[in-house]
């Protein structure tokens, strides 16, 4: 028998994707929570229906449903404990402005703190030797963590805006690390403010969720899905539909979590956590909003809840342990037959083209028939073999600058078809190059340019065969493409940039030297005696970048890219196994962008207290207005009324241009704060180890005194 929902709810209201979450706000009965239109949150309580009167709880006890007036935009829910003192989860609801923490059991705001950054995503629990329970906010490039009485306990910046955050023991020493999302298409591990581990993927990271030791799953924008263990990845898959919400729930009661997601177009289904297998599917008539776990029915098992965005909720429980490895339904025996049938009539072709193959060459025939049938059947010379070359081509008139993959044979055999996997590279990761009759030869030049510094494996699929033939044997290789192949080594000398990095090492030249063999693109291997000095040029339009190492071990970087930079800081020192480094960094061009944008976000914040002033100021005039209007409609003076309606009229058209203002305002102030904290994540780049977070504590707080010559210092010498 199939599994089938337990129960099934019909909530007549709408709801937000990505904003479903559950909590027991008494302690004891969990009650689901979903943010909806018109700037409320609304909160199923299926348990008690006695509602405390007041606050911003409007119950109602017809359908089990309170709503939580916010009056804004909600961008983000969550709930869990957050009081260590008590079992009573907290209720978190982040807007683009605010954070409200709000105990539901008692009906009050618990805190409301300013997030000027932003809260795209909230994630709630104990992080590294942090000791009390945090509401962990992500927003505009930036991650704020807020205690129980609405303190920061915890600030840190990442490279971009952050999608998705999610608690896990990440390197199993008993304390939970931060795992955050971010639209730069990266997976940051943070142990507490330090970064340990990034992983880079192909889109942004919509979704996380904690699974079973150090297992988590992921979610991407292009419709991805698969499962990490600390940095390797155990199993992706990609689908034209888009991942709302994943969870990790044991779905078929083998003691191993499945990872859970709600699509799109409205279907649910559970994938093994080690393969990626569908082992349970279900189907909402809309999209899915979100999926959430816990005890529902209060009957001592946790239940898997699937919410739509029509407001259609099921829940579905542990299959018993007659269903345990085959939650499907009995289609799956046909699926399987019919996989197989067509998996046997691929090997019988497959079969008969070798003995197709076997049987012309081996058969006596006349002159020149035998060779006809042979290279029409797609035999080749029995040492045929594919080989690949990379080289850094500067671009011309009609070209720009990429980085050429040269597939070749070694006789007269032509390629048909070069097929080429390769993350973040081609659009849709893929990319095939079908050369036209006229133009086949035994190589083909493919141009790729690479959008990130970062090394990445090129899985070549080549079809060779003769002018004629009608069958190709299929080669397939790996090739790795080095992570700053953009990089063309300088043969003449170049203007050196007026920006660069200072630091010393304890190694020898010939380490860093073998570094940068290994990680730039040269036809030949770099040597040098005493000193080195290398020059590249960047292909993408960046520069020059030039690397000096003198023998006393002082390294000098020199590009007026500051994210180059740390690319390079932080690829040497993974290299050379250091922990721990500090630099001296002199970038004057984007000091001088730092100090117009701070000057900006001084202006934006005056006009934004201005517009708060005269709306305040507006709205208390709008109460008098109306009250004078109204007394005039009572006493019948029809003229005063209508004088006072008009005056209503034109405050109100003047507060709907202020707000108007008011929002480009912000909108321009984000833009400056994520700038802002995306300076700070480069001057850390910039630094190892327990300097990088010095950097990053130090910057915040010269930014909150609004100490200005003390953030340039720290952001040159890595200390106030």
């Amino acid at each position: 028998m199939p599994l089938v929902p337990i129960f099934t709810l019909k909530l007549n209201h709408k709801i937000n994707q990505r904003m479903v979450t559950i909590g027991k706000y008494d302690g004891v009965h969990p009650c689901l929570t979903c943010a909806t239109t018109a700037g409320k949150v609304f909160i199923h309580n299926p348990h008690t229906r006695n509602q405390s009167s007041g606050g911003r709880i409007e119950s109602n006890s017809d359908n089990d449903i309170s709503l939580l007036n916010i009056n804004q935009a909600v961008s983000a829910i969550n709930a869990g404990p957050l009081d260590p003192k008590s079992d009573n989860d907290i209720l978190m609801v982040g807007t683009q402005t605010n954070l409200l923490a709000y105990d539901v059991a008692n009906n009050t705001d618990l805190f409301y703190r300013d997030t000027p950054d932003g809260a795209n995503a909230i994630a709630i629990g104990r992080l590294g030797e942090i000791e009390s329970p945090l509401a962990i906010v992500g927003g505009n490039c930036s991650l704020l963590g807020f205690d129980y009485s609405g303190n920061d306990s915890f600030w840190t910046v990442t490279g971009d805006n952050v999608c998705s955050l999610a608690l896990l023991d990440f390197n199993g020493n008993g304390q939970n690390e931060l795992i955050v999302g971010s639209e730069d298409f990266d997976i940051r591990v943070f142990k507490e403010d330090e970064i340990m581990a990034e992983m880079s993927e192909t889109e942004s990271i919509t979704a996380l969720c904690a699974m079973q030791n150090s297992r988590f799953g992921y979610a991407l924008a292009n419709g991805t899905v698969g499962v990490y263990d600390r940095t390797a990845r155990y199993w992706r898959i990609k689908s034209k539909n888009q991942a709302v919400s994943i969870q990790s729930f044991d779905l078929d009661s083998d003691g191993v979590p499945e990872l859970i997601t709600g699509w799109s177009n409205g279907k649910i289904d559970a994938r093994n956590d080690r393969t990626g297998e569908v082992i349970f599917k279900d189907h909402f008539s809309s999209a899915v909003a979100g999926i959430v776990v816990g005890d529902y029915r209060m009957d001592g098992q946790s239940q898997l809840i699937c919410c739509s965005v029509d407001g259609e909720v099921r829940g579905f429980q542990q299959a018993p342990a007659e269903l345990r490895g085959n939650l499907m339904d009995t289609n799956i025996e046909q699926d399987t037959i019919r996989e197989l049938s067509q998996r046997k009539q691929n090997l019988l072709l497959e079969l008969h083209n070798y003995e197709e193959n076997a049987r012309v060459s081996s058969s006596e025939r006349p002159s020149g028939l035998g060779d006809l049938d042979s290279v029409q059947m797609g035999i080749i010379p029995a040492n045929t073999q594919l080989q690949t070359t990379l080289r850094v081509n500067t671009g011309s008139d009609t070209t720009r600058p990429h980085v050429e993959l040269v597939v070749s044979t070694t006789n007269e055999t032509i390629i048909r078809a070069v097929l080429i996997f390769a993350e973040g590279i081609f659009e849709g990761e893929s990319h095939v190059v079908h050369p036209s009759s006229a133009n086949l030869s035994s190589n083909v030049v493919v141009p790729i340019v690479p959008p990130k510094d970062v090394p990445v494996d090129l899985h070549i699929k080549a079809f060779v065969g003769s002018r004629n033939s009608t069958q190709f044997h299929v080669f397939e290789l790996m090739r790795q493409l080095q992570r700053f192949s953009m990089y063309a080594l300088c043969t003449q000398p170049v203007a050196e940039p007026s920006s660069h990095v200072t630091f010393q090492i304890n190694e020898r030249i010939n380490r860093v030297l073998m570094w940068i063999n290994q990680n730039f693109l040269l036809q030949e291997d770099l040597t040098c005696e005493g000193s080195l000095n290398a020059s590249f040029m960047s292909l993408r339009g960046s520069g020059p970048l030039v690397i000096k190492m003198e023998t006393n071990g002082q390294v000098i970087i020199m590009t007026d890219d500051m994210d180059l930079a740390g690319d390079v800081v932080q690829a040497l020192c993974v290299f050379l196994h250091i922990d721990e480094l500090q630099v001296t960094a002199e970038f004057p061009t984007e000091m001088e962008k730092l100090r117009e944008i701070l000057v900006k976000v001084d202006e934006y914040h005056a006009v934004r207290q201005k517009l708060t002033a005269e709306m305040a100021d507006h709205s208390n005039l709008i109460r008098s207005l109306v009250v004078r209007a109204e007394d005039a409609r009572l006493m019948d003076d029809m003229k005063n009324m209508k004088k006072g309606y008009m005056e209503l009229y034109d405050l109100n058209r003047d507060l709907i241009n202020g707000y108007k203002i008011r929002s480009n305002n912000h909108t321009e102030l984000l833009s400056c704060l994520k700038q802002v904290n995306q300076m700070i994540q480069k001057a850390g780049r910039l630094r190892v180890g327990k300097y990088k977070t010095q950097v990053i504590n130090a910057c915040r707080t010269a930014i909150k005194s609004s100490n200005i010559a003390a953030l340039f210092k720290i952001i040159k010498t890595g200390t106030s």
